[in-house]
């Protein structure tokens, strides 16, 4: 369900944007809206698992992702979709975060790499399923069928997660919940989320951006001081002293801003530059779900037997290869060779994400585990949103900001210029090449698990 809808309004924003009349400013905030919605609460989501339980909480998640489906298919304008899609990634990040810990409790540590490595079949099946089902939903029926389509799956969901999952975590019963803590750092990360996404679109003046992030930093220091003299804190700060959690973090929050935002590049491509229909540009970034998912289980499997670092560091060379490769696509550029680069992203990503997790979860206490995938699957959402922020700010470099508004809300790319596509590519190549870059400084913070892999 996760990964279907992370995917199904990529494919779908031309015409979701076109049907509520937003702009591009507006239509952004329909993936943000989501992703904002599952970040902001995943810390205190995290630490209220540790105490009451993951399965519980795991399950109403399910039911508040069914509910906002629900409400998002009965939008009426682009205000409505925007905040009930936030309530959708509400309760999509309660299943997010829950479902690592939840495995993590129950696999011997020896298969906890192989085991994430299955989990990432659910969420590749579901993200390709919202590749295609978004182009063929799109074609014959409304654009409301994109999310009414979730509430029998997610009523299904929630009963069976109900009935068939035990909980067998090590939990902290009756510790409090630090909700002082939860406030300033909803504060920070609101505060910095904004704060990007205003300065990208150009939606609010340089004082409201000024003012937001400064409000961002002072909660933050304010937040590490508070949570360090705090008995029972939010967030556990000795988890960063360890090196395999800390340098598995960062390594995956540089990673996530360097291809967050690769898919929705590429269907902006396959749509509005080379003029595909939704459904054929859905069924062309298949086979990056495709090899994904298969090294991911290899990858999960052999890391348990080599050690994490060989993988994900090979991961991460191999994904900053394919975004090189993808810098070198033009108009004229043939799907066979763009279909290699998007298999070996898929090789990349599919090499690093399993026995990444598998080391971050592996290295910290068993019950500090809800919350150390909490502020795993935190920092996964802010580099995904920085990622889609820093894409565009990336493309305005070359090409002006009116022409990408006009291009991405566009749902007819004949009517676009040749001169104006031409020069989008052009964004888009200079974009790859960044991220890229970006890409490749995540390799030194991943090594920092290579003292642990030496003593044994």
């Amino acid at each position: 369900m996760a990964g279907l809808d992370s995917r199904i309004v990529i494919i779908g924003l031309p015409q979701v944007a076109s049907a509520l009349g937003a702009d591009a400013e507006q239509a952004i905030w329909f993936t943000q809206s989501y992703i904002l919605g599952t970040t902001i609460a995943l810390l205190l989501i995290g630490r209220i698992t540790d105490i009451f339980g993951r399965v519980k909480i795991y399950t109403i998640g399910f039911a508040i992702f069914t509910l906002g489906s629900a409400l998002i298919s009965l939008s009426q304008g682009f205000a409505d979709f925007i905040f009930f899609r936030g309530i959708q990634g509400f309760g999509a990040g309660v299943l997010f975060t829950n479902s690592i810990a939840i495995i993590t409790d129950a696999t011997p540590k020896n298969e906890l790499g192989f085991a994430l490595g299955v989990n990432q079949i659910a969420f590749r099946f579901g993200a390709m399923a919202g590749l295609t089902l978004s182009g063929i939903i799109i074609l014959f029926l409304d654009w409301r069928a994109l999310f009414y389509i979730n509430v029998p799956i997610g009523i299904f969901g929630t009963i069976w997660a109900h009935r068939r999952l035990k909980e067998v975590a090590n939990l902290e019963r009756g510790a409090p919940i630090d909700w002082v803590g939860f406030l300033i750092f909803t504060a920070s990360l609101t505060s910095f989320l904004l704060a990007l996404t205003y300065a990208v679109y150009g939606i609010a003046e340089k004082t409201i951006v000024n003012t937001l992030l400064i409000i961002s930093a002072i909660s933050t220091i304010a937040f590490v001081i508070y949570e360090r003299n705090h008995k029972h804190p939010l967030l556990d700060l000795r988890l960063l002293k360890i090196r395999e959690f800390t340098g598995g973090i960062v390594a995956q929050l540089l990673n996530t801003i360097a291809w967050g935002a690769v898919l929705l590049l590429l269907s902006l491509y396959f749509q509005l530059v080379i003029g595909l229909s939704p459904f054929d540009a859905g069924i062309r970034m298949i086979p990056f779900d495709i090899v994904f998912l298969f090294l991911g289980v290899i990858s999960g499997r052999l890391s348990d037997r080599f050690g994490h670092l060989p993988f994900t560091t090979s991961g991460l060379a191999l994904s900053s290869i394919s975004l090189y490769l993808f810098s070198t696509v033009d108009i004229s550029t043939s799907y066979s060779l763009i279909l290699i680069y998007m298999m070996l992203l898929g090789a990349g990503i599919g090499l690093f994400i399993p026995p990444n997790i598998s080391s971050i979860m592996g290295s910290v206490p068993a019950q500090r585990r809800g919350i150390a995938s909490a502020f795993r699957a935190t920092f996964f959402n802010v580099g995904f949103t920085i990622s889609l922020n820093l894409a565009v700010l990336m493309m305005t470099f070359t090409v002006p900001y009116s022409i990408v508004t006009n291009i991405i809300s566009s749902t007819n790319p004949i009517i676009i210029p040749e001169a104006d596509k031409i020069l989008f590519n052009e964004g888009l190549k200079n974009t790859y090449l960044w991220l890229a870059l970006l890409n490749t400084a995540a390799i030194p913070p991943s090594m920092l698990r290579i003292k642990r892999i030496k003593k044994k």
